[in-house]
């Protein structure tokens, strides 16, 4: 996972009242899933739409498979597929006449990836598109984005509207694809989704990027806090004589360790008399609400 697929740098567009994008740089790499965590108008559509070729950067640059999407746009999309933040759909009927319409674009003859993609998400394609719930519009953007079976996969928010099954359903599609060996380029404000299934992340600010980080090293690499209670106040203080790291109160102790310490701490914990152990570890949001207050602070 070397290679660069789409690289961001410097990117800037300034609309003005500090609304935009500012010195934004990303490298997603072949094959990898890559989430954008930010709050609403935090730039993360604004990155999308530069990546897709809608916008011209005020300075900067945006390339996909080493092409200016600004140039070349048509050029981009023959390996990009696309689900936009917002919907809008041409002058079509019913979901099946648009997606003959998609097909006949996207040059598919083949329809059974797209069949699987209708049934797997529950569609009903021949509803009216116009009065289909927003629910059931998202599902209709996901299979006509999907359909097309490319290598590069670029979704802006793409569970909006979904509800919490079918949004795990999506994300099995995500991983689906991931083991296809797409690149798949995901933004949202949904921590729990971003955790499931991202390699890495960038977290945007007020158009700025906080940190980029990956999952597994927030996973295995942040502090993870254990709070042991014991038969008694002697064997928690046996402990402490082995974990010198933890805190004892009563029959209890408390200590933060990285995960490659908890074999050290269970070899300490072998032979005493334990009566439970809860463990907790920073988590996607906690570490993003971290981040911003330490932004609120330097305000």
């Amino acid at each position: 996972m070397n290679e660069t697929v789409i690289s961001v740098q410097n990117l800037t567009k300034d609309y003005g009242n500090s609304r935009g994008v500012f010195d934004v740089s990303l490298d997603i790499k072949k094959g990898e899933v890559f989430g954008y965590l930010g709050t609403n108008g935090s730039g993360k559509t604004t990155t999308i739409r530069h990546m897709m070729g809608f916008l011209k950067p005020n300075s900067g640059k945006v390339e996909v498979n080493g092409i200016n999407p600004w140039k070349n746009a048509p050029e981009v999309m023959k390996s990009v597929s696309y689900i936009p933040g917002e919907i809008a759909f041409p002058d079509v009927k019913t979901g099946t006449d648009f997606f003959k319409n998609q097909a006949k674009f996207l040059g598919v003859k083949d329809f059974t990836y797209m069949n699987y993609l209708i049934d797997k998400l529950g569609l009903d394609p021949s509803a009216n598109l116009k009065r289909m719930s927003k629910g059931m519009k998202q599902k209709t953007a996901i299979v006509a984005a999907l359909m097309g079976d490319k290598e590069i996969l670029i979704m802006d928010e793409p569970t909006t509207g979904l509800d919490p099954l079918m949004r795990e359903t999506f994300l099995e599609l995500v991983r689906e694809e991931k083991n296809k060996g797409r690149t798949i380029f995901m933004s949202s404000h949904i921590f729990e989704e971003i955790e499931d299934v991202c390699d890495r992340v960038a977290i945007i600010g007020s158009g700025k990027i906080e940190n980029v980080l990956s999952l597994s090293d927030l996973r295995h690499g942040t502090p993870r806090n254990y709070k042991i209670v014991f038969g008694g106040r002697a064997a928690a203080e046996k402990f402490a004589s082995v974990m010198p790291e933890a805190a004892v109160g009563g029959n209890q102790a408390t200590l933060s360790i990285l995960a490659s310490e908890t074999d050290r701490m269970f070899k300490a914990l072998s032979n005493l008399d334990v009566i439970s152990i809860d463990e907790s570890h920073e988590n996607l949001e906690q570490y993003f609400m971290n981040i911003y207050r330490e932004e609120e602070k330097k305000e």
